[in-house]
């Protein structure tokens, strides 16, 4: 069990971190689009760039292999965490994951039906629904980090558990919505690659190596098969043993994850960040702040989030199929529930794969970020008001802080 809070604790230190140079390469990527620099922006991310193996070839500009290679390297990391969390982690018994469970299934629905709502009128941007169902857990905890220590470690994990549950949704939404034209032959080809990691794990493997070099395999099919390359991470993350054979050494997961955390949060987060964030402001007017699109995709992330992860929890404690986290009141809870809104990260990756043209992917940007720097904002003023003076939840009296 300490392990367990450990490797939580370690995870918390990296990813809030890690938050704080996303803030700043966000930030950074801002000025380079709308400076004097943004001819050389424009151009470092159109660089082309390819690979070829005799007849075989991959040529994308930077850009995109920034969003298709290197994400797929953040969503490994991510099938590591959910694996890891669902066999021995706070999501492995219906006890501990009831909560973040009801909680992170209202912040999809809410944003999802708010955004459709509001792009009703317009069915071509109904495809970008699940754009605001997301959670940046590394922005949210960056901001938690703000408050300080007054906040309850039971909801930096229902947090943590939240934005991975979240993240499993975004897997299966991407898998289902988001995949082009299928090619059956290279499809086939990824398959053969998934019946080797299979093998490897059933073989015992405890080297990383192989289940890497079938991993790349895995990933080049299904980048030209029209399923979305990333999900070759996830695949390849879930064949990687969490036991080792010989008990007193780590396991190839824990390594690989604690092992690639540092490389995903201060180096491929950061790009995707980089490449991502710049939103153009020239010409920007207050009609095109209130478009459809971006304005579903604000309140989506800063109304929806709240609505439907405050929402759902209550109802489920309510119900008696959840408990409230321990040492935690509902304002509290709340304030949790707007945090959720940062989405950040992952709606701008879903937003490249809803959408392209310079114009569209731009109006994404301007409401993934309006949305998450209010629900940014939000999150952080309600908790320095409800943790600085935490409620006694089993009485319902205020307890002066120590």
């Amino acid at each position: 069990m300490t392990r367990i809070v450990n490797k939580i604790q370690d995870f918390l230190r990296y990813e809030t971190s890690a938050g704080f140079v996303l803030m700043f390469v966000a930030l950074l990527a801002l000025l380079a689009n709308n400076t004097m620099v943004s001819g050389v922006y424009t151009s470092f991310l159109s660089t082309p760039v390819a690979v070829q193996f005799g007849g075989f070839e991959i040529a994308k500009p930077l850009f995109l292999w920034i969003n298709d290679g290197l994400m797929a390297i953040f969503f490994f990391l991510v099938g590591l965490e959910i694996k890891r969390e669902v066999l021995e982690g706070e999501l492995s018994s219906f006890d501990k994951a009831s909560l973040p469970i009801f909680a992170a299934i209202g912040g999809v629905i809410a944003p999802a039906l708010i955004y459709v709502f509001i792009n009703q009128s317009n069915p071509e941007m109904i495809k970008g629904w699940a754009i605001p169902a997301a959670t940046d857990i590394a922005f949210a905890l960056g901001i938690l980090a703000l408050v300080g220590s007054r906040v309850p470690v039971s909801l930096k994990i229902l947090l943590l558990a939240v934005a991975i549950i979240d993240d499993l949704f975004a897997i299966v939404i991407i898998a289902l919505v988001y995949t082009q034209d299928l090619s059956l032959t290279a499809l086939g080809w990824g398959g053969v690659g998934v019946a080797g990691l299979i093998a490897l794990n059933r073989a015992g493997v405890m080297r990383i190596t192989p289940y890497a070099l079938i991993g790349l395999f895995v990933w080049a099919c299904v980048l030209k098969s029209g399923v979305h390359a990333t999900l070759a991470g996830v695949i390849t993350a879930l064949a990687i043993p969490l036991k080792h054979k010989d008990p007193r050494l780590s396991s190839p997961l824990h390594r690989a994850e604690h092992g690639l955390h540092i490389w995903v949060a201060y180096l491929i987060l950061p790009l995707f960040a980089f490449a991502n964030a710049g939103v153009s402001l020239q010409g920007i007017t207050l009609a095109d702040v209130l478009a459809p699109l971006p304005l579903g995709i604000a309140l989506g992330l800063f109304l929806g989030k709240q609505i439907g992860v405050f929402g759902f929890s209550w109802l489920a404690v309510k119900l008696g199929l959840a408990k409230l986290p321990s040492g935690a009141n509902w304002c509290q809870l709340y304030a949790i529930a707007c945090l959720t809104g940062v989405g950040f990260t992952m709606s701008l990756f879903i937003g490249t794969l809803a959408f392209d043209g310079d114009e569209t992917l731009n109006a994404v940007r301007l409401g993934v970020l309006m949305g998450s720097i209010a629900s940014g904002v939000l999150g952080f003023t309600l908790l320095r008001m409800f943790c600085g003076c935490p409620l006694d939840t089993a009485k319902g009296k205020t307890v002066a802080p120590a």
